[in-house]
């Protein structure tokens, strides 16, 4: 094994599409474990995996993610690019970033740091790249992915940190403070919280800058959310389902069809 490629296939795995542009697994191996090197904590396995979409005229049609996991800490980065090795390269620059706040925020917690600031750029850093939404016809969206999890009861800071982790536009979690199903989210710029019933002065901010929203999520099902979301125009709807009565998120997936989240019973 050379010097760079210090993961086994165990370790480091690396999937490609086949309509996949200009990427090479053997490129995205040598780039990735490059980046894993900055790692704070043990690797214990990696996934990056490259596809596209069928249409190659669409802006930015390859899709790179990459799932890291140290020591039981979730790391994941996705991008888009409009060739293989063009997402890898920036696959690479974020996951290094990803690494060095993580590092950061665990030097803080130890007293010896501060942590910086949400979403912070430095010189050098590659800025986020929003995700375009493949424009498929309305009659052939579907939902695709459903994920049901055991909501994580968090403060806003401390769910602000897992969003960014895991470069996640928006996180579906139980806010300590109120104990309520809620969403937080990012809106120019800074951090905004969404919940079934606003309990803003119950709610535990933390050091982050956080605005709640006053607006209770409406009470529908997925066919009534899935039509608010067409309506807005919003990347991600939440809502109180009609029969759980708990919250859930509908959003677009990068590919133009729908995903959804729900806590699970």
């Amino acid at each position: 094994m050379s010097k760079s490629q210090r993961y086994a296939d165990s370790v480091l795995q690396v999937s490609v599409g086949h309509q996949v542009p200009g990427g090479g697994a053997e490129y995205a191996r040598e780039k990735i474990d490059r980046a894993l090197a900055f790692a704070p904590e043990p690797v214990l396995s990696a996934r990056v995996r490259l596809t596209a979409h069928h249409d190659h005229a669409a802006s930015n049609p390859v899709i790179a993610q990459a799932n890291v996991n140290m020591d039981g800490r979730a790391v994941r980065v996705q991008v888009a690019a409009t060739t293989g090795r063009e997402a890898v390269d920036l696959l690479e620059v974020r996951l290094k970033e990803r690494f060095e706040r993580l590092a950061r925020h665990w030097e803080a917690i130890r007293g010896r740091n501060a942590v910086a600031g949400p979403r912070e750029w430095r010189h050098g850093g590659a800025p986020s790249t929003r995700l375009p939404y493949f424009p498929r016809a309305f009659d052939e969206r579907e939902v695709l992915r459903r994920k049901s999890f055991a909501l994580s009861e968090e403060t806003c800071e401390e769910a602000a940190f897992d969003m960014d982790m895991m470069d996640y536009d928006f996180h579906l979690f139980a806010e300590s403070g109120s104990g309520v199903d809620s969403v937080l989210y990012r809106r120019e710029g800074s951090y905004r919280l969404a919940q079934l019933d606003p309990c803003p002065d119950t709610v535990i901010r933390g050091t982050a800058a956080i605005a709640v929203s006053a607006f209770p999520a409406p009470t529908t099902n997925v066919e009534g959310a899935i039509e608010r979301l067409e309506l807005t125009g919003w990347p991600f709807v939440f809502f109180q389902d009609r029969d759980t009565h708990r919250g859930c998120v509908l959003y677009h997936r990068y590919d133009g069809h729908y995903g959804l989240l729900t806590p699970a019973a």
